[in-house]
């Protein structure tokens, strides 16, 4: 039975203006850049580590009148849990003797440590102050800042919850000449006892005089330098060791090789950044485990909590998950930021924590709130999470029905506001399918708070199943009106050509078969061939069901022409598409469709200033 931080709130930290999530053994922190995940991992580092010495007043938050905020809050609650991270009643033995008296309990008797940390300007000094508290209760989030509380200060860090920070920017050969990284911590506790000590020297200056004696250039240079003894300084022997000849020279002379047993090993500084990066994290679990030990045999708990700034950093994406169960099997508790699909996915979906920021609330942290095990639970993670994880960093989600149209919102937004949605953090989606293919995506943005937007075909089942799943996935939040546009009755195609711009699509698909006589000869080849099966108005005698036959295409018929059009484009949706998009951003701005800048106003209004 081990323990877990299992929720934290800030107040007054960086854009943090007022936030609360709960975290699990390992949370993954993404989000848009600018959306909070540094600011949170900076906070705890302040409750936990030694943040405090680095402090300024950039770290106070901007209120509104452009005032800083007078001081910075961080709470968070530490409780007890089994090996599978649910919560138990009470803590063991070795971490009721750490905690102490800063245990509490709640009305059902389930015990826990609630900690703050309060940063203000000091009053008797320059700089800032910064005291940690132990708490009376956790209060409800409405009224933590407000709450009377019992304030009891610590005058000592946990020592046995230490902060390990592993920044963005790292490298195993950097590394390994800094003693305070990982790895110079590691080398800097090497100990051995006095025979061995004596027997590996022993045998150093054994290799050292082989070196020496067996190189006529080195040799050499001992004789030579051998001349200091008629000098002034009065050395009269002079020792060359191409080793390190005291074992406490060892970490000055250390380094590291990595390869393959067929290629052989080289230095790490002749690998690239990714290996560099992965070496040097990994560290991480070298130093971890060998203060676990030492802890353990001092019978003290040990309980690291680890923060990891992008661990996908230059590296390809099977490695990113490989990191990520690295990391994720690391003693104590984990928290990543990441920017990578491939390491999102990897995590569990509760283990996910989707942070944006608004101008209202500053920072904002949600979680996917879908109970696992539910149908809705794996769809999300099979349709959204592992196939699109790219919306997970979006700033609004725009989801299309067909292939055409995911294929042309993106040029067409470009042709109408002057720069790619990416740009703004706008992602387009296209569903592959009307009602039900939206609800993961919908589901997503509900529980993540993302603006989400819809342009749908217009065929009346269509319209009425994207009501019915819009509905229920929002109930009375949001009303469909005001974030969709539905096409009049009409597949996107058939709109296209509705609404005049029958020229427009002749010349995509002329340009997509390099074919400027296609349309003609497709027509000259179809008309009057059997077509797909229709509803007529004609009922089952026996049924009362709507009779369908097939009917023979009807090119040469006033509107024939159009409709030819039309089926071309449905024939050949993945072909045609591209060409499409291409031809319509070559119109003029205000000559494009107007449903499309029509939808183009809602996004602007929603999302896009």
């Amino acid at each position: 039975m081990g323990i877990q931080i299992d929720s934290i709130r800030i107040a007054g930290f960086r854009g943090i203006a007022d936030l609360e999530t709960n975290l699990s053994g390992v949370t993954v922190l993404l989000g848009p850049n600018n959306s909070g995940k540094t600011s949170v991992l900076k906070a705890l580092h302040l409750a936990l580590g030694d943040y405090a010495r680095l402090l300024s007043q950039e770290d106070f938050r901007i209120e509104p009148g452009d005032k800083p905020a007078d001081e910075i809050l961080v709470d968070f609650r530490i409780v007890s849990v089994d090996d599978e991270g649910q919560r138990q009643s009470r803590f063991d033995d070795d971490w009721t003797v750490e905690f102490g008296d800063t245990i509490q309990s709640e009305a059902g008797g389930l015990q826990f440590v609630a900690l703050r940390t309060r940063s203000a300007t000091s009053k008797v000094r320059e700089g800032f102050q910064t005291d940690h508290y132990s708490l009376d209760r956790w209060p409800d989030y409405g009224e933590w800042r407000t709450a009377k509380l019992k304030e009891r200060r610590q005058r000592r860090r946990l020592e046995s919850i230490p902060y390990i920070s592993i920044e963005a920017q790292r490298d195993i050969h950097q590394d390994l000449r800094e003693r305070s990284s990982f790895v110079g911590r590691v080398l800097s506790g090497i100990e051995y006892d006095e025979a061995d000590v004596k027997e590996i020297e022993e045998r150093i200056k054994l290799v050292n005089e082989k070196a020496v004696t067996g190189s006529e250039e080195l040799q050499r240079l001992k004789d030579e330098l051998e001349n200091l003894n008629e000098s002034s300084l009065g050395s009269d022997y002079v020792e060359i060791t191409p080793f390190p000849k005291k074992i406490r020279d060892l970490a000055k002379h250390f380094s590291l090789h990595a390869g393959s047993e067929s290629d052989g090993s080289f230095s790490m500084e002749y690998h690239g950044m990714g290996t560099r990066s992965w070496a040097s994290m990994l560290t991480l679990k070298a130093f971890t485990g060998l203060v676990g030990e030492k802890r353990q045999q001092d019978s003290k708990p040990f309980f690291p909590v680890i923060a990891v700034e992008e661990p996908e950093a230059h590296l390809h994406p099977n490695a990113q998950r490989a990191l990520y169960r690295q990391l994720a099997d690391t003693d104590g508790q984990v928290l990543m930021s990441t920017h990578s699909p491939y390491l999102a996915a990897t995590a569990e979906t509760k283990q996910l924590r989707h942070m944006q920021r608004s101008q209202e609330q500053g920072v904002i942290v949600s979680t996917v709130g879908i109970a696992s095990g539910t149908e809705d639970y794996r769809r999300l993670n099979r349709e959204v999470i592992h196939s699109r994880g790219e919306i997970l960093f979006c700033k609004a989600l725009v989801l299309a029905e067909g292939e055409t149209e995911e294929q042309a919102l993106p040029d067409l937004f470009a042709k109408y506001f002057g720069y790619q949605p990416f740009a703004v953090g706008v992602n387009v989606v296209g569903v592959g399918g009307c009602g039900a293919r939206y609800r993961p995506f919908l589901t997503f943005a509900r529980d993540v708070g993302l603006p989400v937007f819809v342009f749908s075909d217009g065929e009346a089942a269509t319209v009425r199943n994207l009501t019915r799943v819009w509905e229920q996935v929002f109930e009375d939040s949001r009303d469909l009106a005001q974030y969709a546009t539905i096409l009049d009755g009409a597949s996107f195609e058939s709109y296209l050509v509705s609404a005049g711009y029958t020229e427009v699509v002749e010349e995509a698909i002329c340009r997509a078969e390099d074919d400027d006589s296609f349309v003609e000869d497709w027509i000259e080849r179809t008309h009057g061939q059997t077509g797909p099966r229709k509803k007529t108005d004609e009922l089952c005698p026996q049924c009362n069901q709507h009779i369908y036959e097939s009917q023979p295409y009807d090119y040469k018929k006033t509107g024939g022409y159009e409709e030819a059009l039309v089926d071309i484009l449905k024939k050949g949706k993945t072909r045609y598409a591209p060409a499409l998009a291409e031809r319509l951003t070559e119109l003029e701005r205000d000559a494009l469709p107007p449903k499309i800048i029509e939808f183009f106003e809602i996004l602007k209004a929603g999302t896009v200033e």
